[in-house]
């Protein structure tokens, strides 16, 4: 066999390998996965693949713990929307490079679509296209962050903001959102824990991981905030218009004057196709504060040396928003009004569970365990990793949004799926109750 003589000894036999390489872990890095929903759910899921003597019935596995309701037929996406796809593709004109902000078109749809329900019309220029909205996140972090430089965020919360922050080296800084007010702001933590290095503010509405829908005039006072603060505030909106309660959706952006908005969004759930990847960061700033401080020049220049969401979704996207027919929303918002009632109404009777408001919007209801109702429970991880295991019922612990001895539960699955796994997660609890013995 020829050897080129490299590792090689002088008979010609290949050298060991070095003890050592030049390869360091990235630290930062590594720590990420604990933030993450994927890697959390993936975690509680492992023991339901393990030999698991307690399961001895071929039952399905019940998804309560992610926010993709896509794989149920009761949640199948618009035809209008599979048709525009469709058309784009078979075009063949759609098959080159976009633009870093996306192709002119697209950001035009986006813009009209968007100033409906707002003071001020938006141009193309406000809007930047992106790979979902996981990468308006990334993108809008990464041109915030400097030396120094903090991000206030809400717990609980999406934590692939702190990932991104911390991946940036900027400080997250927490601030609450209360279970008694409907999940509201706690804007006294807000000013509390500003400084002159807190660039943003991030408020998600309709609510991820929490279910609630924020009034106008609770809005109103995040923007005030924000402007005593000199922040800006960044508006996760990627649920907009998926509410079902008493409070209708209104975007940040109507406050843009007030205090400068992006709005992040994407048309991953309102839609239902998470896994097409396309989602937008939106300027809400007819001040101009953004130009003047070049935070719309960092937004391009990270696009530009970034991925661009693939160029068939984004020349679908006009058909799409303009052709979706508003029964698919209703009927949307019907079926998620159902399984949200279904939702509260059952975690009414489960013991060691407390659910402090019913779910007005989004995908998700945030409940508080009683550990001291329950016997060998150590906390929220060890309860969903149980849960899993005896029940095949998988849920989000709280640890992953940020709140200890909490669960996320997603009621956007098909409502018969949804009662089968809240009956499931009710006899968990009762086998584990100090207070009753199953027979």
């Amino acid at each position: 066999m020829q050897n080129d003589g490299a590792n090689a000894d002088d008979d010609g036999r290949q050298a060991p390998p070095p003890d050592a390489w030049n390869f360091a872990p990235n630290e930062a890095l590594l720590r990420l996965s604990a933030l993450s929903v994927r890697a959390v759910l993936g975690k509680v899921k492992s023991g339901i693949m393990a030999d698991n003597p307690t399961i001895a019935d071929s039952r399905p596995v019940i998804p309560l713990g992610h926010g993709d309701p896509s794989a149920f037929p009761c949640f199948s996406t618009a035809p209008e929307a599979v048709s525009a796809v469709a058309a784009a593709l078979l075009s063949g004109r759609h098959n080159s490079y976009s633009s870093g902000v996306g192709l002119e078109p697209a950001r035009r749809a986006v813009a009209r679509h968007l100033s409906e329900d707002l003071p001020c019309e938006l141009s193309p220029d406000d809007v930047f296209l992106t790979g979902g909205c996981s990468q308006a996140i990334e993108v809008v972090c990464s041109a915030l962050a400097r030396p120094g430089a903090n991000l206030l965020l809400p717990r609980p919360g999406y934590r692939f903001y702190e990932a991104r922050a911390g991946f940036n080296g900027m400080e997250a800084r927490y601030f609450g959102l209360l279970p008694e007010r409907g999940w509201e702001v706690d804007l006294e933590a807000v000013e509390a824990i500003a400084d002159g290095n807190t660039v943003a503010m991030v408020i998600v509405n309709p609510g991820n991981p929490c279910g609630n829908v924020y009034t106008y005039d609770h809005l109103a006072k995040v923007a005030e905030t924000a402007r005593k603060l000199g922040i800006f505030v960044i508006a996760d909106e990627v649920y907009a218009h998926l509410t079902f309660g008493k409070n209708g959706f209104v975007p940040m952006g109507v406050f843009g004057s007030v205090a400068p908005v992006l709005t992040l969004g994407s048309i991953s759930k309102r839609w239902v196709v998470p896994g097409w990847r396309l989602g937008w960061i939106v300027t809400n700033d007819p001040n101009g504060v953004f130009q003047r401080t070049k935070l719309l020049a960092s937004i391009k220049s990270y696009l530009y040396v970034t991925s661009s969401p693939a160029t068939f979704i984004q020349a679908a996207l006009p058909e799409l928003l303009e052709n979706t027919k508003k029964e698919f929303f209703d009927k949307t918002i019907d079926i998620l009004r159902q399984t949200a009632d279904i939702c509260w109404e059952k975690l009414q009777g489960i013991n060691g569970i407390t659910c402090p408001s019913k779910p007005e919007g989004s995908m998700f209801v945030m409940v508080k365990l009683d550990l001291s109702c329950l016997q060998d429970i150590e906390d929220d991880m060890d309860f969903c990793c149980r849960l899993a295991k005896e029940e095949l019922v998988v849920v989000l612990p709280g640890c992953a949004v940020g709140y200890k001895n909490w669960l996320r539960v997603t009621f956007a699955i098909g409502p018969s799926s949804l009662k089968d796994g809240l009956d499931r997660l009710k006899s968990f609890c009762l086998r584990h109750s100090k207070s009753k013995k199953v027979i």
